[in-house]
């Protein structure tokens, strides 16, 4: 019997995630023939209920709530804490995190993540079994720990983001990518951007589409659901963590152009995560407590982009947004950021729009299109076609290649 370890981050409600619950269901296979394990860095995330039955979960506990929730976050306090004290080095872990830290002062930019992810790699649980297979699913901490603290015959990772945008670097990675076999990325420009950081790799580098159930997703957006309130304007929803990644300060300016232009519409974001507090202070300040809404994260988003008149995905960066296929599949009109990831998702002005990454652009391409309701419709059903004739599911075959 082949044993395969899946490593990542979270279970939370992201894109990563998703895509890793349907490769595992498509790897329900001959139980004499593999078994295969999940151990979650943070044992912790709400879409750990989703997990397949033939899938061991390999935390001695687990918490089922969100990160990105206020509950979420004694738990995810408690995790980081143990983490610096188990398996030792405890000296060790504070230096280097504070040496990130202030490399993060430096640049400007801290990432309590990124900086965090060494330690917790390092104060995980280990096993002492030897895998046939062990697989990073995620850059960070899963990478850092498959690469240093796990034995396997064989090792690769995904890489799901572009690389450098994301704040990643090579003192945080400490030569980690040289563990592995294999190193996929979720799309080509994904690909291409690794390689550009880590050009020794090259030869390791391929390219694992995201796998998506397009039909699942057509039928759970005919359930109950979706938008609650009366309102009888038109709607702008977008999906995704409330991250600084997602740009949604720019989306909110963006918004108050919108509301000041005299377009009747509404922004919905579904969605948590640390920038909620400073995003609503940013809202109240603009007076659009009624205009851009915060409606949290949902279990079944998919009624509510059924349901929506345009599909905004304005991002600093990107790998390849789950979110976008998601509305692709559902026939939405779609505007998106031209940046990295996006711009390989969608043709401008064939299945979709892209424009830069300011508030009076966005506005500007939001108000045509909600002005133009025959091209909304011509740009969601390029999108629903997109979908319906290239489809890009990966076999998980490619993956079960490296157990022979």
């Amino acid at each position: 019997m082949k044993k395969i370890l899946f490593v990542i981050n979270t279970m939370g409600r992201a894109g990563a995630e998703t895509a890793l619950l349907e490769l595992l269901k498509r790897l329900d296979g001959n139980p004499a023939e593999y078994e295969i394990s999940l151990y979650v860095i943070m044992g912790q995330g709400e879409m750990i209920d989703k997990l397949p039955p033939h899938v061991r979960l390999r935390n001695p506990g687990f918490d089922n709530r969100s990160v990105l929730s206020r509950r979420g976050t004694a738990p995810m306090i408690r995790t980081v804490l143990t983490a610096f004290l188990r398996n030792g080095g405890f000296c060790r872990k504070i230096c280097h995190t504070l040496g990130l830290l202030w490399d993060g002062v430096k640049r400007g930019t801290i990432q309590v993540d990124k900086i965090l992810w060494r330690a917790l790699s390092d104060g995980a649980h280990r096993f002492p079994e030897t895998f046939d297979l062990a697989v990073a699913w995620l850059e960070g901490a899963s990478a850092y720990y498959v690469a240093d603290h796990v034995r396997a015959a064989r090792k690769c990772a995904f890489v799901h983001i572009d690389y450098e945008s994301a704040g990643y670097t090579r003192k945080m990675d400490r030569d980690c990518w040289n563990h592995f076999d294999r190193i996929f990325a979720v799309s080509d420009e994904v690909k291409e951007h690794f390689a550009a950081y880590y050009p020794e790799y090259a030869s390791r580098l391929g390219v694992f589409h995201n796998i998506v159930d397009y039909e699942a997703i057509r039928s759970r957006a005919r359930e109950p659901g979706g938008f609650r309130d009366k309102y009888d304007g038109l709607r702008l929803l977008t999906v995704g963590r409330l991250t600084r990644q997602k740009a949604y300060d720019i989306a909110i300016d963006a918004m108050k152009r919108i509301k000041d232009s005299g377009v009747r519409a509404r922004w919905y974001v579904l969605g948590e995560g640390d920038q909620r507090k400073a995003l609503e202070k940013k809202i109240a300040a603009l007076g659009l407590q009624e205009d851009f809404i915060l409606l949290g994260a949902d279990a079944n988003p998919f009624p509510y982009y059924a349901q929506a008149d345009l599909y905004i995905h304005a991002t600093r960066f990107e790998g390849k947004s789950i979110a976008i296929q998601e509305a692709q599949a559902l026939g939405c009109a779609i505007l998106a950021s031209d940046c990295n990831g996006n711009r390989e998702q969608i043709r401008n002005g064939q299945d979709g729009r892209l424009c830069p990454l300011t508030p009076e652009a966005i506005a500007g391409e939001v108000i045509s299109l909600l002005g133009d309701e025959s091209e909304r419709r011509r740009l969601g059903q390029a999108a629903r076609q997109k979908t319906l004739t290239q489809e890009q599911e990966q076999d998980p075959g490619l993956l079960l290649e490296l157990l022979e």
